[in-house]
């Protein structure tokens, strides 16, 4: 693979689109610093606290800890929140706002994160999907209501040996029950997808614009691997709808669907610079 080639049509495709939807995994915030939970080791790696307890990711972002366990579920989602809290956005996340904004028919993100990264590095908030939740949204954990609230200014402090929340735990402003993230976990039938369901309807509608004016279109995916392949059948499946080009960015899961569709075997910053550098010529 001639990598500068790609780069070159990655940059022809983005720079001469009219609209651009902007997708991305976990692994988009690796060059932040953030943990993308790659395999157990990889989980276990950024949480020694749950690997002595023999919990896989699958098992201990699960709603049932809610339940079973709250302090040690509220430990978790609590340390994330302080995390992505405190992380700022590495620099391609700028670029890539900036090539957006510079869209005549405007842009759409589609994330599978929780982090609310895109949100912190300036992109509108009403141009965002959010497929799994955010973290920094939460909901009642008995269902009293449809509600969701924003969890600015809630503190979680988590006791780091025992890897225990401290008191006080969120609960419901409306009923005074526990609350717990508004995040679609795994084995979830209680997440309340009002919000995403909502945004969702946002992009649908831009996509709609995009058809019916006839814009150029172009997708740029990074940190969007096989493991949990939403991104990635989202950004195919949009690319095919719009006859877009599809910029797909990973280090490892590179491949596309097509010969119209690029493939940059880079890390998300790496790979966004380069790409960013070219089309500012």
């Amino acid at each position: 693979m001639d990598i500068e080639l790609n780069l070159r049509r990655a940059a022809e495709a983005i720079g001469g689109a009219d609209a651009l939807l902007v997708t991305a995994g976990a692994g988009i915030g690796v060059d932040s610093g953030l943990p993308d939970f790659r395999g157990d080791k990889g989980f276990w790696k950024a949480y020694p606290a749950v690997a002595k307890l023999g919990l896989s990711f699958v098992e201990m972002a699960n709603p049932e800890w809610f339940q079973r366990d709250p302090r040690l579920a509220w430990a978790f989602y609590g340390h994330r929140l302080n995390l992505y809290r405190n992380t700022s956005p590495h620099s391609g996340f700028h670029t890539l706002l900036e090539l957006a904004r510079r869209k005549p028919g405007g842009y759409f993100v589609f994330t599978s994160n929780v982090d609310g990264q895109f949100q912190k590095a300036g992109f509108d908030d009403g141009r965002i999907v959010e497929c799994h939740g955010s973290i920094h949204w939460f909901q009642c954990l008995r269902e009293c209501s449809d509600l969701i609230w924003d969890a600015e200014g809630v503190e979680l402090n988590v006791e780091e040996e025992s890897f225990k929340a401290l008191d006080p735990l969120p609960k419901c402003p409306k009923c005074g029950k526990p609350a717990r993230p508004n995040i679609l976990m795994f084995g979830d039938w209680q997440w309340n997808s009002r919000r995403t369901d909502a945004q969702s309807a946002g992009l649908r509608q831009w996509l709609n614009r995009v058809s019916e004016k006839g814009w150029s279109f172009a997708v740029i995916e990074t940190g969007a691997g096989r493991a949990v392949s939403t991104v990635r059948h989202t950004s195919e499946n949009i690319a095919a709808r719009c006859g877009g080009t599809l910029v797909r960015i990973n280090p490892r899961d590179f491949d596309v669907p097509g010969e119209r569709h690029v493939s940059i075997p880079l890390g998300a910053l790496e790979g966004i610079s380069r790409i960013g550098g070219i089309v500012e010529v």
